[in-house]
């Protein structure tokens, strides 16, 4: 698993530095529709070519904002045409209940716009969030616009580290990585506590 992640890390840099803009919508457009490529890595790479005269700062952060939005819509499309069906007919299968569905909408209801925003914060969450909210049916034009303000902010910080860091873009890597296993471990820690209520 880990030599997938180096390769795909590779490929994406690879990416960026032959195609520049392009390869940034690219890989960013994939990030965003679940595609394993991390941001952390892309995004202070392409700061780091800002750095050095190859590209611009704020050109690349408003291509990485576009491209999260992008592939954030192809995910939130499919939750919304598919994901919320296989819920009401399938849920049952996976412990989650049509009163569960009925609390996800009012929950969204509530605290959607927040949702749409702060999950684009938040590695790993950040990839799959556009499913829940599609599922969830929050209006599309919230979604845009959370959409937009979070992953600006995600792209600005990464991409502004870069630029600062320089030919050292990369020594945070294994920090973002850290990080990534903590929010991982607590999502993992939320799905059994979801699981323990429901069975018992």
């Amino acid at each position: 698993m880990a030599t997938i992640i180096e390769q795909i890390i590779s490929w994406a840099i690879d990416l960026v530095s032959k195609f520049g803009y392009g390869g940034i919508f690219f890989t960013m457009m994939l990030e965003s529709a679940a595609i394993p490529i991390p941001s952390e890595i892309v995004l202070p790479f392409s700061g780091f070519l800002a750095a050095s005269g190859r590209l611009h700062f704020w050109f690349i952060v408003l291509v990485a904002t576009l491209a999260n939005l992008s592939g954030a819509l192809i995910i939130y499309y499919i939750g919304l045409v598919g994901g919320r069906p296989l819920l009401e007919k399938y849920g049952k299968y996976v412990l989650v209940h049509r009163d569960d569905i009925s609390r996800m909408d009012s929950w969204l209801r509530r605290y959607g716009s927040g949702t749409a925003f702060f999950s684009r914060l938040l590695p790993g969450v950040r990839t799959f969030s556009s499913l829940v909210l599609g599922a969830g049916r929050l209006k599309i034009g919230k979604f845009i616009l959370y959409t937009i303000a979070g992953s600006f902010i995600w792209n600005f910080a990464l991409t502004y580290v870069g630029l600062v860091a320089g030919k050292n873009w990369n020594f945070l890597q294994p920090y973002f990585h850290r990080f990534e296993l903590v929010i991982l471990a607590l999502v993992v820690i939320a799905v059994i506590l979801f699981v323990f209520k429901h069975v018992h």
